[in-house]
């Protein structure tokens, strides 16, 4: 690994090597005095340190040394025995935390401030997708990083005798958030707290607490909140604006923690609902099957007319069997996105469906779904309104025997029909069967040959 040497500024603080892990709240407590020196010495980056975790927590030999601004501060309360910080003032390329033993680290550490830290004998590890360092604890042979002794804490964080100017945070929103930016200062606009939580605090008193932010486009984000901080007890606010905190990350989620409520910049109307559901008539049922020699290749396929994809979000296909007036099963559609003049083939056996026609399904459901009618039940597509888009069948009408039984074949819509029709119309639907009642065609169809699923 190529190292780069630097100039760094040690701080030597005889009077705090007495300090034990108890509390400092004396608002007038006398920062220490710098004793400031240059000398050479290897530094490496964060995203350096970070590439020699390989699976499981290191110690560091080498006498490196990495260099950052602090982000956080326990000053609220939200924090505790961590410091995070980052490797520039403004647009920084990564961050990083160590944890340590040392309460009210705000008297020595405020945000900000240009640090040193000694790396050699610390220990670098990850827990649940974050990198951190720091002392080290073992449970059931496995090591961890702990919290540095308070004892060692300023043998290895260092204070910079430069003037603390201040960091910038980096303006990004929900969609752009990246592992790059765990630790740093971010800022995000438009933000409001979800309705459900307006009338509860910031924190369940003493326990950590998961808040949401949303922003004016569905977007979600979780603001972590201790039970011990100063505002925990502070109710939401029901307004909209900018916020600033601590990128971090649990898993797979990203979460925000804010340094104190100042943090909050909530001064706007809350955003008007998004709609995000549409309806259409472009979207249509075009073809039932049933086949005579397989009810295990049953399907639905549904249609769109337009030449541009159409979320399926709030959509549904429902089944009323024989001649019931109420639903019997439902195929909630809402993941899904029909592509334009593309299908969405539904099928209540995917691995026979595959295996006779050569193709995955779009959407496997389960018996008994509208998917698997025998030919004589009523097939009904919703819109997120409640709306009738389209229908095959008449709803409270057993079908056998009636121009809307398709048993033991199929039922196509004709290429001309590009719209759904709330009101079944039987001249716009192609039946075969094995009646022929009713103008329907006397001639059962068998899988896969006389079937088209996924086109017209």
């Amino acid at each position: 690994m190529k190292l780069k040497t630097n100039h760094f500024v040690s701080l030597i603080v005889v009077s705090l090597l007495l300090i034990t892990a108890g509390c400092l709240k004396d608002s007038d407590f006398e920062e220490p005095e710098l004793f400031c020196s240059h000398e050479n010495i290897g530094t490496i980056s964060i995203s350096q340190l970070k590439d020699l975790y390989i699976d499981q927590t290191v110690q560091i030999q080498e006498d490196w040394i990495i260099e950052g601004y602090v982000t956080s501060s326990d000053k609220a309360g939200n924090f505790f025995n961590v410091l995070h910080f980052q490797d520039k003032k403004s647009n920084p390329t990564g961050g990083l935390q160590i944890e340590f033993e040392l309460r009210d680290s705000h008297l020595f550490f405020n945000i900000g401030q240009h640090i040193f830290i000694k790396l050699k004998n610390l220990y670098l590890g990850k827990s649940k997708g974050v990198f951190k360092i720091g002392g080290v604890f073992t449970s059931f042979g496995n090591r961890s990083v702990g919290r540095l002794p308070n004892r060692v804490i300023f043998d290895h964080i260092l204070l910079s005798c430069d003037s603390n100017t201040g960091i910038k945070a980096t303006a990004v929103s929900i969609t752009e958030l990246n592992e790059t930016m765990i630790h740093t200062l971010v800022k995000i606009d438009d933000l409001e707290f979800i309705e459900e939580e307006l009338d509860e605090p910031f924190a369940v008193i003493r326990k950590e607490t998961k808040r949401n932010f949303v922003d004016c486009n569905d977007n979600q984000l979780v603001l972590l909140n201790s039970g011990f901080s100063d505002f925990q007890s502070n109710l939401i606010p029901d307004k909209r604006g900018s916020v600033t905190g601590v990128l971090s990350k649990e898993n797979s989620e990203f979460q925000m923690i804010i340094r104190d409520l100042d943090d909050l910049e909530f001064n706007l109307e809350r955003c008007e609902d998004l709609v995000d559901e549409f309806t259409s008539d472009s979207i249509l049922i075009s073809e039932l099957a049933d086949p005579d020699n397989n009810a295990g290749a049953r399907f639905v396929e549904l249609y769109n007319a337009t030449e541009v994809p159409l979320s399926l979000k709030g959509w549904s296909l429902v089944r009323y069997t024989n001649e019931n007036t109420t639903v019997s099963s439902t195929v909630d559609l809402s993941d899904n996105t029909i592509e334009g003049e593309g299908f969405i083939v539904i099928s209540p056996n995917p691995m026979e469906f595959e295996a006779v026609y050569g193709m995955p399904p779009d959407i496997g459901v389960g018996t008994n779904s509208p998917a698997d009618s025998n030919g004589d039940d009523n097939i009904v597509l919703i819109d997120p309104f409640g709306n009738i888009v389209d229908i095959f069948g008449v709803i409270g009408e057993d079908g056998s025997g009636t121009n809307h039984e398709f048993e033991d074949g199929r039922a196509v819509r004709k290429l001309e029909i590009l719209k759904g029709n709330p009101i079944y119309t039987a001249s716009e639907w192609q039946i075969f069967n094995d009646t022929g009642a009713s103008g329907t065609i006397n001639l059962p169809q068998n899988a896969p040959e006389d079937f088209s699923p996924g086109s017209r």
